[in-house]
C-alpha cells in the first residue's frame, strides 16, 4: 500500500473516496444526513470545508486543514477552555475517526461486516488558485457528470446551494464567494460549458 500524502495544517486538499469495490455507501436520505452530522463532529475541529458533495458510492471534499494554533483558537471560540495535556488532533486521524464511526453505524444498520470504504482515503494538495477554482466546480457538478440529475443544482447533497443561500452553514460562504469576486461570478463559473471551462484554463487534470 503506497504511503498516503500527509495532511499539513495551513494547506488545502481535495479529499475523496468511494465504497469498497464501488459499493453504495449512502442508501437513504437518513444515511446522507447522519454522515454529515458525523462530519461536522469529527472534521470541523481540524478543517474548514469549502466545498463538498456526497454521492451514492463516493464523496468529494475541498478542505483547508487548520494549523495546531487554529485548532486551539477554534476550540476557544466554541467555549472549550484549555485543558492540561490537550494536544491538537492530526487531520488524517480525524478523517479516519469519521469513516470508522460511519462504517460501524452503517454495518449495524444493514447487517453487513467488513470495510465500507477503500483504504487509504485519497487526498491531493490543492496547490494553485486554478486548481481551487476548477475543483470547486468539479465537486459541485459531479452529480450531473455521473447522470444522477440533469442539472447539478438539483442535487441536495452538495454545498452549492448552501453557498448561495442565506441559511446557516458550516461552509465559509463569504470566503468562497470572495474568492470568485462575488455571487454572480461564482454562478457564472459553474455554468460554463466543459469546452468554455477548458478554454478558460480552469481544468487541472480533473476530467
Amino acid at each position: 500500500m503506497p504511503n498516503p500524502i500527509p495532511l499539513i495544517g495551513g494547506h488545502y486538499y481535495h479529499i475523496y473516496n468511494r465504497g469498497n469495490n464501488g459499493e453504495t455507501i449512502f442508501r437513504t436520505a437518513e444515511n446522507y444526513r447522519y454522515f454529515m452530522q458525523l462530519y461536522v463532529q469529527h472534521i470541523e475541529p481540524v478543517a474548514v470545508t469549502h466545498a463538498l458533495c456526497l454521492l451514492p458510492n463516493h464523496f468529494h471534499f475541498l478542505a483547508y486543514m487548520r494549523t495546531d494554533e487554529e485548532q486551539q483558537s477554534w476550540r476557544l471560540a466554541q467555549g472549550c477552555q484549555p485543558s492540561e495535556g490537550w494536544q491538537p488532533l492530526p487531520s488524517h486521524r480525524a478523517f479516519k475517526n469519521l469513516f470508522i464511526a460511519y462504517s460501524l453505524a452503517f454495518n449495524q444498520r444493514y447487517g453487513r461486516t467488513g470495510s465500507l470504504f477503500q483504504k487509504p482515503f485519497k487526498r491531493i494538495p490543492v496547490d494553485s488558485e486554478r486548481y481551487y477554482t476548477s475543483l470547486m466546480r468539479y465537486i459541485h457538478r459531479n452529480p450531473e457528470k455521473h447522470g444522477l440529475v440533469a442539472d447539478f443544482r438539483d442535487w441536495p447533497w452538495s454545498s452549492y446551494k448552501a453557498i448561495l443561500s442565506d441559511q446557516a452553514t458550516h461552509v465559509p460562504r463569504a470566503d468562497v464567494l470572495a474568492w470568485y469576486g462575488g455571487r454572480d461570478t461564482f454562478i457564472a463559473a459553474h455554468q460554463l460549458a466543459p469546452e468554455e471551462w477548458r478554454i478558460s484554463g480552469l481544468i487541472a487534470g480533473l476530467e
